[in-house]
Parts: C-alpha cells; sequence; structure tokens
C-alpha cells in the first residue's frame, strides 16, 4: 500500500514539474546535434531526432519557430512548447520547464567550445543562453 502511494506521488510530481520528450531537428550531416541530443538523454530527457535533407526546409522550421537569425545554430528542438536552439544546457531546460516563463524558448548562439555537445576536444568559453520571445525580447536566462 504505501510503496503505491509513494509510487502514485513521484508520478504525479514529475509529470508536472518535467515534460522530458525533446523533439530535435537536425541534418544527418552534423554530429554535434547528436553529441547535444546524448547529453540531454544524461540529464534525462528522452530525445526524438527527425532528420532535415533540406537547408531551404531547415531554414523554413527555424523561421516556423521565429528563431532571431543570430540565434539561429545547427539543430532546433522542441520541449512542451518551448522552442530549444543550439547547445543549451539540460540544468537550462529543465529550469525553464519548471518556471515556464512567457517565451519562445531559448538559444546557445553560435556552437560555444564547452557547451553540451561541443565540450569534447574544444577549449572552453565562456557563453550565454538567451531567451525570446513573441515581442522581440531577447534577454540573458544564464552564463556558462
Amino acid at each position: 500500500m504505501k510503496s503505491g502511494l509513494l509510487a502514485l506521488i513521484l508520478l504525479f510530481c514529475s509529470g508536472s514539474v518535467l515534460a522530458t520528450n525533446i523533439t530535435m531537428y537536425k541534418s544527418p550531416t552534423c554530429g554535434c546535434c547528436s553529441l547535444w541530443a546524448k547529453k540531454m538523454e544524461e540529464g534525462g530527457f528522452t530525445v526524438e531526432t527527425v532528420m532535415i535533407n533540406n537547408d531551404r526546409e531547415f531554414y523554413q522550421l527555424k523561421q516556423k519557430h521565429k528563431i532571431p537569425m543570430e540565434y539561429m545554430s545547427c539543430h532546433t528542438a522542441v520541449v512542451d512548447g518551448y522552442v530549444i536552439e543550439g547547445h543549451v544546457p539540460a540544468d537550462d531546460i529543465k529550469r525553464l520547464l519548471k518556471e515556464r516563463p512567457n517565451i519562445i524558448g531559448l538559444s546557445t548562439p553560435g556552437m560555444p567550445g564547452g557547451s553540451p555537445g561541443m565540450d569534447d576536444g574544444y577549449e572552453k568559453e565562456a557563453y550565454s543562453v538567451m531567451t525570446f520571445d513573441a515581442n522581440d525580447k531577447r534577454t540573458v536566462y544564464s552564463s556558462h
């Protein structure tokens, strides 16, 4: 009885705090995107990968999700209605899903060394994770 109640409590708590499914759109030739997905899985997410073979189609996907041009990166992901562009750390995504701010999503502009998926063999650089919203407001969400 106690174990059943505990399981039910854990189910309610985990489901309401964190969506765990991420859909990632990437080019089949990009290796760092797969490394980012692996980091997300290590962070507790499940990642579904969708290959986009056409550059025009990929750009249209980014436009559809209202990603600012200077924030566009090598892969685009969607989690629980939010857009994740580039090498955003899992902890920032977890915070986003917990806080639920009124934004479109997060981006790690460029491909900074030391960010998830860019941390093997690259010199670590300081980088920021940025927000973007429907009113074109952009702010620093976190710094690494």
